[in-house]
């Protein structure tokens, strides 16, 4: 719903919603300087964002990390966690035993996600530098989650690489997904925190969702490697 301080109810597209984390971002990091700044995107929609931020010189370094939602039997859609590599998952337990959900099905759906995980790398990637987050405020962006899972295992893989803060920057989650965010990362930004009962998907808050291919991800990650 709308408020006095927030009369946005929906996007316009990616760079709208951008745009109003940024407005956000720059209060929240007014103390920090930008180059103790990285800011990562997570492919492929969260990567639009990630650059408009970088593009604004809120963070000096930009980058991607890359893990993938582990999907239900029968239905990819439904998330039961998600994966970053083999010592980083995180699995929603609430699903999987409502779901009942056989444990060789989970250790097949994730060696499945590590191997796409790895071809997107190579894409995205295949300089394979070394990611610069020790020390650092990291600043984590998609542009939107549902249950989140891939934003938590992002965030857990990130604090075993001992930044100095990680902060989530979204424009859209429902209210029990932020909650389960604010115990993964020190800071949680956001625009719209709509009724869980209310949320169906991400693209329901966009006028314009459109698909994000892997060429555009590949444009942006090679115009970095140029600088």
């Amino acid at each position: 719903m709308p408020t006095e301080n927030n009369p946005v109810t929906r996007f316009k597209d990616r760079e709208h919603a951008a745009d109003l984390l940024i407005s956000k971002l720059k209060n929240e990091l007014k103390h920090e300087i930008p180059k103790e700044i990285t800011v990562f995107g997570v492919p492929r929609g969260g990567v639009i964002l990630a650059y408009s931020i970088y593009q604004n010189k809120i963070a000096n370094y930009f980058d991607i990390v890359i893990p993938r939602k582990l999907g239900a039997p029968n239905n990819k859609e439904l998330g039961i966690g998600a994966i970053m590599d083999n010592d980083t998952v995180y699995l929603n337990e609430y699903v999987v035993e409502a779901l009942r959900v056989p444990e060789d099905y989970v250790e097949t759906e994730k060696l499945a996600q590590v191997r796409e995980i790895e071809r997107r790398t190579l894409l995205y990637r295949p300089k394979q530098e070394e990611y610069n987050i020790k020390d650092k405020t990291i600043i984590l962006v998609d542009d939107g989650a549902a249950t989140g899972a891939t934003l938590v295992v992002s965030a857990r893989w990130i604090r075993k690489r001992k930044p100095k803060k990680i902060i989530i920057a979204i424009p859209v989650a429902p209210n029990e997904t932020v909650k389960l965010f604010k115990n993964e990362a020190d800071k949680v930004v956001t625009i719209l925190i709509p009724p869980t009962s209310n949320f169906t998907s991400v693209a329901q808050f966009y006028d314009n969702f459109e698909e994000i291919t892997d060429d555009k991800v590949v444009k942006i990650m090679n115009a970095m490697y140029k600088k």
